[in-house]
This record gives structure tokens, sequence and C-alpha cells, in this order.
């Protein structure tokens, strides 16, 4: 039993025994530091096994190209990301809706079609930019590649093949104003062979590299005029010929478009002149000339301009 304290009152009669109060037991730091980390502890649990019961999963999934890609969102029966947020370890973000086969990217862009484990566009879909740009077609790893149809918000359309998001292999490319082009592509450029013809009916048809006639080629004027020979960096350079409309040819060598070097040049009439030439104008007559000795006044304008 505990102590109790009697009180003698004057009159003799003592009052109520009072309890002696003991000293309350003070917890020490590191029992409130423990107490604590457990509570903490138990409301982690909590947490996680809330988030856990709602279909909430972190999934970080790594791509066969290098890199990731990290869900966040709920998942489907068996435990896939069904919709959330995708976090990519290029620093690009997005919203992916499986049930729609839909992600919207931060920057606008929304892509529709089937994407691959690592929840990268894969197979077949189309690409919906915020620039207005539309692209239908074939994806691997995330990016454009394979055959597909691009369609520019300016009106131009691009048909054929792409590789690592660029314009590769065979295509045709249809610009607004009714300008095509048909032929090989390499680095998102005309590469190699292809037609290309012009709204104003205009045409080539030979060599690119890099977006410029080079090599061999035909250029057709849309005035009737036609160079057939050789180009470099876009312009009628090396060997080669010009016909004119009327019928005049000339034979030989070009520089920057113009006649530049020895050729021969055939009036329709029949005359004939074989001379050196400097910037279109005949500065050395060799003499091997038909009818008579005499140079005329002009010859044909070959520097017309061509096309890009």
């Amino acid at each position: 039993m505990g102590a109790y304290e009697v009180d003698i009152q004057e009159d003799g009669v003592p009052t109520p025994p009072r309890r002696t109060r003991r000293p309350k037991k003070h917890l020490s730091t590191a029992q409130i530091l423990l107490y604590t980390l457990i509570a903490a502890l138990v409301c982690v649990i909590l947490v996680f096994a809330a988030i856990y019961a709602s279909g909430l999963r972190y999934i970080k999934l790594n791509t066969e190209i290098g890199g990731y890609v990290k869900f966040f969102g709920t998942v489907d029966s068996t435990g896939n990301p069904f919709k959330g947020d995708l976090y990519y370890s290029d620093g690009t973000t997005a919203k992916v809706d499986m049930l729609n086969h839909k992600v919207t990217f931060s920057n606008g862009d929304t892509y529709t079609g089937t994407l691959n484990a690592s929840l990268r566009m894969e197979g077949t879909g189309k690409l919906e930019y915020s620039t207005g740009d539309v692209y239908e077609g074939a994806f691997e790893n995330g990016v454009i590649s394979g055959n597909g149809v691009f369609r520019y918000a300016n009106g131009d359309v691009y048909e054929g093949g792409f590789l690592n998001g660029g314009k590769n292999g065979q295509g045709v490319y249809k610009w607004f104003d009714g300008s095509t082009y048909t032929g090989e592509f390499s680095d998102d450029k005309k590469n190699g062979n292809g037609v290309y013809i012009w709204s104003d009916g205009s045409s080539y048809t030979g060599e690119y590299v890099n977006e410029l006639k080079e090599g061999t080629g035909t250029y057709r004027f849309a005035n009737g005029d036609v160079y057939s020979g050789e180009f470099k960096a876009d312009a009628r350079t090396g060997q080669g010929t010009y016909t004119w409309a009327n019928g005049d040819e000339y034979i030989g060598t070009f520089e920057d478009n113009e006649m530049n070097g020895t050729g021969t040049y055939r009036f329709a009439s029949g005359r004939t002149f074989e001379g050196r030439f400097e910037n279109g104008v005949l500065v050395r007559d060799l003499g091997n000339n038909t009818d008579d000795n005499t140079a005329p006044d002009s010859f044909g304008d070959a520097n017309a301009a061509a096309n890009g």
C-alpha cells in the first residue's frame, strides 16, 4: 500500500489522509526516437499498402537502345502498366493510356498505336505533332523507322522509307505547289538517283548528293531547252550537251552553268563553230568551222537558271 500522511486539527480530529504522489517517470531521448521511428515506419507501411491496394505501381524499364523509361501509375490484372506517367531518360515526360493505345507527350505531341515492352513507340502508329505535322506508319524503338507517310502542316507530303526519324531509301516527296521528287533518300536528304519535276514543267533526271544535283543527269527546261551532262554543286559543270528549243546545240565544257572551255556549237541551220568559250562567249576560234570562217555575233544563252 502507498504511504499516507495524517494531519491533526487543533480540536484533535484527524483530517482524511492524503496520498503521497510518486514522481513521474520520463522517457529517455533514445526511447522517444525509437517510438517515433516505429510510428513513422508503420505510417509508411500503411501508405504503401494503400497505394498497392489501389493498383498504383512504380516500374523502371530498360530500353533495347540504352536508357530507361520510368512508369508511375495503375497496372492491369497482370501487373503491366495501364495508365499513368512516363519519364524517359532523355528528360521527356508523357502520359500513357493503354486502354486507348495513346501517349500524350509534355510538348503537346500525341501518339496512337502499339508500344513495345519498354513503353516506346513500336510497330504501326500515328504521331500527331503540336506543329500540325502528322506521321502515319512504322516505328522502331521510339523513332520513325520503316515505311510511312509524313504530312507536313504546309501541305507537303512524303511517302516512302524512313530510318531513325529521317527520310531513307525510296520515296516520293510532293510539294504543296505540285512539284514532285521520286527517287532515293538518305540522311533525310535527296541522295542518289531521282526524278524531280517542278510545277512549271521543268524536270531533272539524275544524281543527287545532299540535296544538290551532282554527277550526271538531264535537265529539261520549261521553255524546251535540254541539258544532258555533268553537274557539280547543283550547277552545270563538266562535259555536257546543251540543246536549245530552236535546234541550236553546244557540245563541250561547262562551268557554273555557262559554256566555259573548248566546245562545238552547231546552229540549227547547219553551221558549226569549234572554239574556246569563256562565260558563254567565244574567245578563240579554232578554225574548224563550216560554211565560212566568220564567227556569229552571238550564241545561244546556256546560262538559263535551273530550278534547285
